[in-house]
């Protein structure tokens, strides 16, 4: 049962930065963006912080003082270039694997639910080895909607014919949070991911939890 009482059915989860440590690779292919347009070695250490926020900001923080007609102009390149190594060296987060293996074992439902696109999503997810029980992956242009707006999971939900009241969203951004809490679910923070200095206690999170092992246990599921 959940803390309010309902048994849950589902939890979804976002991907870059809860469920995967995808920094390293998404860095890799900011600096080989740079240094095939030329640009000098920067350091790289705002990228990493910002990857929670997508391709974009991560643009931004790349290629400092950068207008945005560029970034629209860079970013298919730069995903290109991420997609060639893709998981090199991306890995789940401590603690995911034995959550994940927990969730499997009870055959609760979980799902992802990211703005990352989706075919990136798919080929990450599939590279690592991670299998969706639900089936339900939701990508940033699987729709023409994206967090924070809450239709991407309410679709997760609808994909995995369970009840978006009785299922419960953890992410690492505070977008993640305001998409949960529309979409009528249970709502959690997680606190290892690309935080960018922001305190995850502020986004109004039913749960904040530090580590994925402090899941089961914060939703009474242990």
């Amino acid at each position: 049962m959940s803390p309010n009482g309902t048994s849950i059915c589902a939890i979804f989860f976002d991907l870059d930065g809860t469920l995967i440590d995808s920094a390293p690779d998404l860095i890799d292919a900011m600096r080989r963006l740079r240094a095939e347009l030329g640009e000098p070695i920067i350091a790289m250490d705002k990228v990493g912080a910002v990857v929670s926020k997508g391709g974009r900001a991560m643009l931004r923080a790349g290629f400092p003082g950068i207008d945005e007609a560029r970034v629209e102009t860079l970013l298919p390149r730069y995903l290109d270039l991420y997609a060639e190594r893709i998981a090199a060296h991306t890995r789940t987060f401590d603690g995911i694997d034995a959550l994940l293996a927990q969730l499997d074992a009870r055959a609760l439902a979980w799902g992802i639910v990211t703005n990352k696109p989706e075919g990136l999503a798919r080929s990450v997810v599939a590279e690592l080895g991670l299998v969706v029980c639900s089936t339900a992956l939701v990508g940033g242009d699987t729709l023409a909607t994206r967090k924070p707006d809450p239709e991407p999971l309410l679709h997760a939900a609808r994909l995995a014919n369970v009840d978006a009241a009785r299922s419960v969203y953890v992410g690492d951004d505070a977008r993640d949070i305001e998409a949960g809490r529309a979409a009528g679910m249970r709502t959690v923070a997680a606190g290892w991911g690309y935080l960018d200095g922001e305190n995850p206690h502020d986004w109004g999170a039913d749960i904040v939890i530090a580590h994925p092992r402090e899941l089961l246990p914060a939703l009474g599921l242990d």
